[in-house]
């Protein structure tokens, strides 16, 4: 069976949110009753007939032909399917997903991934600040799943983040891996400046180095190590450049020491 599928008629004019627009809430739905939909705006009342043009088919696969900037928490809390948007996307994609598969074919706005649970999100243009990281008042950010981001990502990527892995194949902005509690941010590109900014646990790896590594993180030498080559071999099917690059020596710096300095950057062998 084809995909849904939802053809925007035209840009819109104030910002989106669609997560009601996910396999968990369309399975089992009439195209009137989607289409009756009432999606939050900023300003105008807006259905989803109004917004888009709706071709029925598999709600378990939902497309989108056509994204914008103003399309808000795309894929919000999704817990199984696959989501795929042709375009560009605003704040909040896959905030608090549990399952499923989300692509975008475009950028993300900032906070895509954020409180993400499980599941898989990939990015093919670049990703705004804060990427699996909390909203304001909320201690802890992604909690497991897999992000990928074929570009760029902007500062903060991964603050706070608890569980799970985030693969940035461009580079980050400032503070990547901020306060971190565990999981993993691997970085392709270049890593902004203060790397693990308070990070209490978890792994970082700067493949390309970093612009500047706080003096509270201690330099315990060149390891060739067995973690490292099994991480490689679960990001094969992700990212095939970055998992064979995981498989060599890399300088490991352990901290942040201004808190319980348990975590670790790992940096090329040879400075950068």
């Amino acid at each position: 069976m084809s995909a849904l599928i939802f053809i925007l008629r035209e840009a819109p004019l104030q910002r989106v949110d669609l997560a009601a627009l996910t396999p968990d809430r369309l399975l089992g739905l009439s195209e009137s009753k989607i289409a009756a939909l009432e999606l939050q705006t900023t300003r105008v009342r807006l259905c989803a007939g109004e917004l888009f043009k709706i071709r029925m088919g598999d709600a378990m696969q939902i497309q989108f032909e056509g994204g914008h900037e103003r399309f808000d928490r795309v894929g919000a809390s999704m817990t199984k399917g696959e989501i795929n948007v042709a375009g560009d996307v605003g704040i909040q994609v896959g905030r608090l997903m549990q399952g499923g598969r989300l692509t975008i074919r475009g950028n993300a706005g900032p906070w895509a991934a954020s409180g993400m649970k499980a599941g898989t999100v990939a990015i093919s243009g670049d990703a705004g600040e804060r990427i699996g990281g909390p909203l304001a008042g909320e201690t802890v950010g992604m909690r497991g799943g897999v992000v990928v981001v074929r570009g760029d990502a902007g500062a903060r990527a991964g603050d706070r983040m608890r569980r799970g892995l985030i693969i940035v194949e461009g580079k980050t902005g400032i503070h990547p891996g901020s306060r971190m509690i565990a999981g993993t941010l691997v970085v392709r590109g270049r890593a902004g400046s203060l790397p693990g900014y308070l990070m209490s646990r978890g792994s970082i790896f700067a493949m390309n180095g970093s612009d500047a590594v706080s003096p509270t993180f201690a330099d315990s030498g060149v390891h060739e190590l067995v973690a490292n080559t099994l991480l490689a071999s679960y990001i094969q099917r992700y990212s095939a450049d970055v998992a064979a690059a995981l498989r060599r020596p890399w300088r490991r710096l352990i901290g942040d020491m201004a808190v319980i300095g348990k975590g670790e950057i790992f940096s090329p062998s040879v400075p950068s």
